[in-house]
């Protein structure tokens, strides 16, 4: 199946061009996702129409991921969990966790932009958690987590 990106796909390709991928792929994600559209003639000719407005909005969203980036890099997290005496949490701190943290501290930031290597901080201590902004945005931020005050 050929489709036409209409914005930068990860590993895939960059917006207008036009790219073969499994049927599924492009049926059941990158279509109903507006990421693409199929390679007709009249799609090609509405997306060289609609070409400087799309990618003015992707040049908007990297722009606005950037200044996030920016304000994350200044941000050190700490986290209050209650742990046992080896320092091992009881629960775990997860993705959720850390979006919420990040709003609090003055940057919006959803849970499904956090990158977590192995799912979820269970120890107290010093980690260090990915967030994936945008497709060339990705920033590491210092979380620590603290033994909570009884």
């Amino acid at each position: 199946m050929e489709v036409i990106l209409l914005e930068k796909v990860q590993n895939l390709g960059a917006m207008g061009d036009k790219v073969t991928v499994k049927a599924g792929f492009g049926r059941n994600y990158l279509i109903p996702q507006r990421k693409a559209k199929l390679a007709t003639a009249a799609n090609l000719a509405e997306f060289e129409a609609l070409r400087a407005e799309l990618e003015a909005k992707a040049k908007a969203e990297l722009d606005a991921a950037t200044a996030r980036a920016e304000k994350l890099k200044e941000i050190a997290l700490v986290l209050p969990a209650n742990a046992g005496e080896e320092g091992k949490l009881f629960g775990s701190i997860g993705t959720a966790d850390i979006a919420k943290a990040c709003t609090d501290a003055g940057v919006e930031v959803d849970r499904k932009e956090v990158r977590m290597a192995d799912g979820a901080l269970r120890e107290l201590g010093d980690h260090t958690v990915g967030l994936h902004l945008h497709v060339d945005v990705d920033v590491e931020i210092p979380v620590k987590v603290v033994r909570e005050e009884a």
